[in-house]
């Protein structure tokens, strides 16, 4: 089976501590770049716009 291809975030500082994300198979991946071997989590494109949408629009509640 064939890799993701893994993008670094745009909002990533230097060093090593980034978020990297990918669109593989119908799925969206995420995954921290100081653990490569680490866990991956996967969401549907549809969740991942949305998580994307709340961070944009400043209603993330926490």
């Amino acid at each position: 089976m064939d890799a993701p291809t893994w993008q670094k975030s745009s909002y990533c500082a230097q060093g090593n501590s980034c978020v990297h994300v990918a669109a593989h198979h119908g799925t969206i991946n995420v995954t921290e770049s100081g653990d490569p071997s680490g866990a991956i989590l996967r969401t549907t494109p549809t969740a991942w716009a949305a998580l994307i949408q709340t961070v944009k629009d400043g209603t993330c509640r926490g």
